[in-house]
């Protein structure tokens, strides 16, 4: 408890130190996808990090099984990571299940857009993930423009992709992130896809890649 106490303490005198707003209440639920976008720059898992701890709430991302080895390995375990195989995915699917029934409270941040580039589409990968566990997705953010980040709307995904991901646009239509010109609209490749077709998208690579940070 002293050791989440500090931590708030810190965002909290750090928002205050760069002009910033915490904004919004965090989701009822202890654990869940914490969608960390616009993704436009390096701050971007700083923000979501702060949010997090200014919420008394643990994150975790997913990184390549191979940085979890050695030295390296225990420090990004201690910072929340999750270790993936990508020619074994269900194993993930089973770990975070096992994670929320043993009563794990943390946020898996994920970084849709896939890059800090402009792109066409979002992946889907955080959203078949929701599917398989049945976390909640809840929508964080950060908005230069008014200098405020923190906690959106919480929502189960309900496989109408295009009204969720609906809920999506309507809630980023206004946040820029910190270079709005990097910015991606939220929008699947396929927004009324059947399961083959999200079997297509996977197959053709639009999963969430994995590395020494969140995914992004």
């Amino acid at each position: 408890m002293k050791r989440w106490a500090i931590r708030r303490n810190l965002t909290a005198g750090l928002w205050r130190v760069f002009g910033w707003r915490f904004v919004g209440q965090p989701t009822e639920s202890r654990a869940g996808i914490l969608i960390g976008a616009p993704h436009t720059s390096n701050w971007d898992y700083v923000a979501m990090l702060a949010i997090c701890w200014r919420s008394g709430i643990a994150p975790k991302f997913l990184g390549k099984k191979e940085l979890f080895s050695g030295p390296m390995g225990v420090l990004a375990r201690l910072s929340g990571g999750i270790p993936v195989d990508r020619d074994n995915p269900h194993a993930l699917v089973s770990e975070l299940v096992e994670l929320v029934r043993h009563g794990d409270e943390f946020f898996l941040v994920i970084a849709p857009e896939g890059t800090r580039a402009k792109k066409d589409y979002w992946k889907s990968g955080f959203y078949r993930l929701a599917e398989d566990t049945g976390l909640p997705v809840t929508l964080g953010f950060i908005d230069r423009a008014t200098k405020t980040a923190g906690w959106g709307p919480t929502l189960h995904v309900t496989g109408d992709v295009a009204a969720d991901m609906q809920v999506l646009r309507d809630f980023y239509r206004d946040k820029g992130g910190v270079h709005p010109a990097n910015r991606t609209e939220p929008r699947f490749r396929v927004e009324r896809p059947t399961r083959a077709a999200l079997a297509r998208e996977k197959a053709a690579g639009d999963v969430p890649p994995t590395g020494p940070g969140p995914v992004v």
